[in-house]
């Protein structure tokens, strides 16, 4: 009686049996070429050359105005290093990215997205994120940083306000565990 288990020569997938919860959506192979080309058809339009333009620009600004902070801070040298030397190694590295996208974008690749009513959301993190380094300092981190989590995890990910509740806390209690109690870093903190 011949086996009608797969072979190595045999390289199509067993039958799986009908168990009721499979959908059609399984039934439905797609290839990675055709995946990307649905998200691609699914996503925004493309920026084009002048608004790649307008975001090397601002990039390569704020790498020169990196670079002018970390010499202001000093930066030492190799064997004696001071506090601009990563700043200032970090802003000639986003330097040269923006420059490189300054040329290799000006075509307008395919890669950059037009703004969109989604692209709100970058800005609401940005600036909670600016609150928290702004209150951090007057209060300690724990508030923030818990109102932080909250706020990116309810409003920005959509997690539900028990999930948004308790990763919150779990991520503040971490925090707190390795950088106060283990590391005994000088981060403000209430308790």
């Amino acid at each position: 009686m011949p086996s009608t288990a797969p072979t190595n020569d045999d390289h199509r997938a067993a039958p799986v049996p009908d168990s009721g919860d499979l959908t059609e959506e399984l039934a439905e192979d797609l290839t990675p070429e055709e995946l990307a080309a649905a998200w691609a058809a699914e996503g925004p339009p493309p920026a084009g050359p002048v608004a790649n333009l307008g975001a090397s620009l601002v990039v390569l600004a704020l790498g020169v105005l990196g670079v002018v902070v970390s010499i202001g801070l000093g930066t030492g040298d190799a064997t004696n290093p001071d506090a601009g030397t990563w700043p200032l190694a970090v802003s000639v590295l986003i330097c040269a990215l923006a420059l490189a996208q300054l040329i290799v974008g000006r075509r307008g690749g395919a890669d950059g997205e037009r703004f969109t009513r989604y692209s709100v959301i970058t800005v609401v993190g940005f600036l909670t994120l600016i609150g928290m380094v702004v209150l951090v300092p007057l209060i300690g981190f724990e508030v923030p940083s818990l109102a932080l989590c909250l706020i990116w995890m309810k409003f920005l990910g959509g997690e539900s306000w028990r999930s948004a509740l308790l990763y919150s806390v779990i991520v503040v209690a971490a925090f707190y565990a390795i950088f106060i109690a283990a590391l005994g870093t000088s981060i403000p903190h209430l308790i």
